[in-house]
């Protein structure tokens, strides 16, 4: 019987893109024949990068990661994965709480578009950070350099870039608060 390949689907926003998500990329092309970075919006919250800056991003990040790729897309992720000849959607897991909301996307997932989603376990060192921390951090005036343990070298450069700009007011607005 030949080998079907296994297309896995690894969705998110990535605002930025943090070491935690290029871990699970990395572990997850182990696994699969091949894993699409699917980069998409969310509507709920407001963005430090736009969409091709956030691709473009990814692309040289992930460049040394034979078996990733990195597509943009819009709507809903079920369809992005079908579109993709996707049948994982492969998913990072922090903690409970992750694995919690994570859990019910998965089960709304299977039952939409008949797609099976891959839980992996973030390493430890990257449980603590979220893309959505690193914009309230910036926003509020934060240390870029003091995030290079969490982030890869081009995001800090551009979050500086960005910083130094004056791009970061209002970035927090329709996110959690951090604790």
């Amino acid at each position: 019987m030949p080998h079907r390949r296994t297309i896995a689907v690894f969705p998110g926003q990535f605002d930025p893109i943090t070491l935690g998500h290029v871990d699970v990329i990395r572990r997850g092309v182990q696994m699969f024949d091949e894993v699409i970075v699917g980069v998409g919006i969310n509507p709920e919250k407001r963005e430090l990068f736009t969409l091709k800056e956030r691709v473009a991003m990814i692309r040289e990040i992930l460049s040394d990661i034979p078996g990733a790729r990195v597509e943009q897309y819009v709507g809903l992720t079920v369809d992005f994965t079908k579109r993709m000849k996707a049948t994982v959607l492969l998913r990072g897991i922090r903690d409970a709480s992750d694995l919690r909301y994570e859990f019910h996307m998965a089960q709304v997932n299977r039952a939409v578009g008949n797609v099976e989603t891959c839980f992996m376990m973030t390493g430890a060192q990257y449980a603590l950070m979220t893309s959505s921390l690193i914009r309230q951090i910036m926003s509020l005036g934060g240390n870029v350099k003091l995030l290079d343990e969490m982030l890869p070298p081009i995001v800090i450069d551009r979050l500086a870039v960005k910083q130094r700009a004056g791009k970061m007011e209002n970035l927090t607005e329709g996110d959690a608060p951090a604790t």
